[in-house]
Formats: C-alpha cells, sequence, structure tokens
C-alpha cells in the first residue's frame, strides 16, 4: 500500500456519516440533506436531447482531447463570460476536458509538482478553509500542503502578501478558489492580478478554481483570464478549472474543461492520456450545447438567487448571515459546528456540515472552520424554506 494515503484524513461526507451514526431524526419528519453541494434543479432539456441523439458513438473510444465541437463551445463560453479578446484562447491549444473538475484538481499536481529533492519538498499552497481534493493532490504528488488563513478577517482570501520568499521559491503549485468554497466570497481583480504575477515570478502553477463563475449574486466574478488579458494577454503559469455540475445542475454528467497556459495543457493532456480519464462522445455533445447555452444559465442563477433572498428574510442578524457573493452555499456561525450539527439532524432531521471539516487546524490549535456550518441552498424554493426555518427554530 502506498503509505502517503495514511495522512489523508477522512473524506468530509465519512466524517459527518460518524458523527451523526446512531442519532435517530425525529418521525415523521421528512429529511432534509443540504450537506452536499449537488444541485438539484431539473437539468436543462438538451443533455437528453444530446445523448439520445449521439447514443451510437457509446460505441466508440473518446479522444483524451474531446471533439472541436466541445473545445469550440467553451473558448466561446469563456470569450463571452470572461469578456476576453478573440484570438486569446485557441480551442486546440488551451482547452482540455475534464472528468468533473475534482478530476483535474487532483491530477494536474502530477504534471505541476516536480519530484521532492534532498532537503527541498516542493509546497502546494491552498486557503484555510478549503476543498479537500487540494490537500489530496498535494500529499499524493510527495509536497508539503501549507494552509493559507481564509477567515472573515482577510475577506475569506489568503494575504498572499504575508508569504515569504523561501516559502515562495519552493512553492510548485497555488490553488485558489473563486466564488469560493464553503464562503462564498469573489476574488478581487487585485487579488488575481497578485497572484498572477506572483506564479510567473517564482515560477509556480496557478491553478484557480472557478467551478461556481456561473452561480453569483449581484455581479459576475473576475475570471483569472480575464485578468491575463489585462495583464497583456500571456496565459503563462496560470490554468482555470470549470464544470457543468453547478451552471447547468448536471453533476452526474462529470464534464468540465480546464484551460489556460498551452504548455501545462500540452503535459497534462499527455497524463491523462496514460489515466483514461475520457469523456465519452454523447457526453461532450452535451456538454458543447450547454456552453452554448447561456439562458439556462441565467435561468439557474435566478433560482439561487431567489434562495439567498429568502435565507436573507429569514436568517438576518442571525448565525452571521451575510449574503454570498457566489456559489449557493450559506457559512454561518453557531458556534460549534459539530455541535450544531448533530442538533440540526436529531431535533429537525437537517443535514449540515461542520465547516471544522473543510479546514485544518492552525499552529495555534484553532480551527477556522469550527464555528460554522456550512449549508448547500441546492434543494427547491418549498424545502429550501422549511429548512431554513428548521434551522432557525433549533438553534
Amino acid at each position: 500500500m502506498n503509505p502517503l494515503l495514511d495522512q489523508l484524513a477522512d473524506y468530509p461526507f465519512d466524517r459527518l456519516r460518524a458523527l451523526l451514526d446512531g442519532i435517530e431524526p425525529p418521525p415523521g419528519l421528512q429529511p432534509l440533506v443540504l450537506s452536499v453541494g449537488e444541485p438539484r434543479h431539473p437539468p436543462p432539456p438538451v443533455v437528453a436531447e444530446r445523448l439520445a441523439a449521439q447514443s451510437a458513438d457509446w460505441g466508440r473510444y473518446p479522444p483524451v482531447e474531446g471533439t472541436p465541437d466541445f473545445r469550440r463551445a467553451v473558448a466561446g463560453w469563456l470569450r463571452r463570460h470572461d469578456g476576453l479578446p478573440e484570438g486569446l484562447i485557441d480551442p486546440d491549444r488551451h482547452v482540455l476536458p475534464l472528468a468533473g473538475t475534482r478530476e483535474g484538481l487532483f491530477l494536474i499536481a502530477q504534471v505541476a509538482v516536480p519530484q521532492p529533492k534532498i532537503g527541498s519538498t516542493p509546497i502546494v499552497l491552498m486557503p484555510n478553509p478549503f476543498y479537500q481534493v487540494y490537500f489530496g493532490a498535494a500529499v499524493l504528488a510527495h509536497a508539503e500542503p501549507v494552509f493559507l488563513s481564509a477567515d472573515r478577517a482577510t475577506g475569506f482570501f489568503p494575504d498572499l502578501g504575508a508569504l515569504d520568499t523561501p516559502t515562495l521559491n519552493r512553492t510548485a503549485l497555488l490553488y485558489l478558489c473563486s466564488p469560493a468554497n464553503p464562503q462564498g466570497s469573489v476574488a478581487s481583480a487585485k487579488l488575481l492580478r497578485e497572484a498572477v504575477l506572483m506564479a510567473r515570478a517564482h515560477d509556480f502553477v496557478l491553478c484557480v478554481d472557478e467551478c461556481y463563475a456561473d452561480v453569483w449574486d449581484r455581479e459576475p466574478p473576475t475570471g483569472a483570464l480575464a485578468v491575463c488579458a489585462a495583464l497583456g494577454g500571456s496565459l503563462d503559469n496560470v490554468l482555470v478549472f470549470h464544470s457543468l455540475s453547478k451552471r447547468s445542475s448536471v453533476p452526474g454528467l462529470r464534464s468540465g474543461f480546464v484551460a489556460g497556459d498551452a504548455r501545462l495543457i500540452a503535459a497534462f493532456r499527455r497524463l491523462r492520456s496514460f489515466g483514461g480519464a475520457t469523456l465519452p462522445l454523447p457526453v461532450l455533445a452535451a456538454s458543447a450545447g450547454l456552453w452554448d447555452d447561456d439562458a439556462h444559465a441565467e435561468a439557474n442563477r435566478a433560482l439561487y438567487r431567489a434562495k439567498i433572498d429568502l435565507a436573507e428574510r429569514l436568517l438576518a442578524g442571525r448565525f452571521g448571515f451575510y449574503r454570498p457573493a457566489g456559489g449557493f452555499f450559506l457559512w454561518l456561525d453557531v458556534g460549534d459546528g459539530e455541535s450544531a450539527a448533530r442538533t440540526l439532524w436529531a431535533k429537525q432531521a437537517v443535514r449540515v456540515l461542520p465547516g471544522a471539516y473543510l479546514a485544518r487546524d492552525c499552529a495555534d490549535g484553532s480551527n477556522p472552520g469550527h464555528r460554522y456550518i456550512r449549508m448547500a441552498l441546492v434543494d427547491d424554493l418549498p424545502r429550501t424554506e422549511e429548512a431554513l426555518r428548521r434551522l432557525r427554530n433549533a438553534l
């Protein structure tokens, strides 16, 4: 067995099952599971239509690089979403399909992290709290994970200016997430510019997880590629990751993409040709149709906005509530996330995730997620309202 596997903590949802094991919710009360960020809005009709139309292609091996139609649709969406100039994104050099962003975010560390040398283990930087895949990717790439505090005091993003030169010189990879999971904060153009310039100055890879980019409240988030365009158009050292799971409510499709630095994309394609994580041709066809259509994403965004409106009406002034600028999570300050999660399940049959399960302890022993719970507003409006009322009553 690979001994590095012993360094991986239990995945957050395994920890949640263990926390709630043996607790029976009240009989007759419908369980409301809002611990997982799994969208439950109806998928757009184009998915079923294209899967059916391309059904003969289930019998063909799909190419690692996807289809020209898929790459064209992705490049077009990036131009529209990020306001990129024509020609900045070459569909054949700058885009690669992924079997969901999780697969890409994990495997990219195998490309970006060099083998450690004696006395100089590479570093992978990530915010704290963080998406657990970043940590697993760092560990399995033989790197040292370094957690950067991202709490309310720093706007829920790391203070990159606090990093010292020795740390930056050892850094192989920096993960950022915007809109952020779990806090819903959006990175400013200034922060992204700082990250891009830092990656180039110290020659590490900047991976920006933008899978919630099409779920925003008042203003669309700034994309890292838009910052690259403003800096002159070079995509060097920068990769962005996107997914249809949130944008189009199709998590089961397992369809995403990575775009950016052509040199990194070529290396990633080479790695993935061995791993075999390719998208079937019917899935590529359905995905192209989704990236081509912005109307369904706008309607989807309106549904999430309505649920944020509802949460504001019911929770304003409680639990540190604030409107997330992006994404569909509430990051609520309840004093003790584990205790609140047990109470909500035992008394109200509402399942949420303790914030500590998305974070690591700091040097002083504190955990930036300890006081919080993450609540995913992924259900329909009536069930979301019921869950919010139960939460308010129980806590």
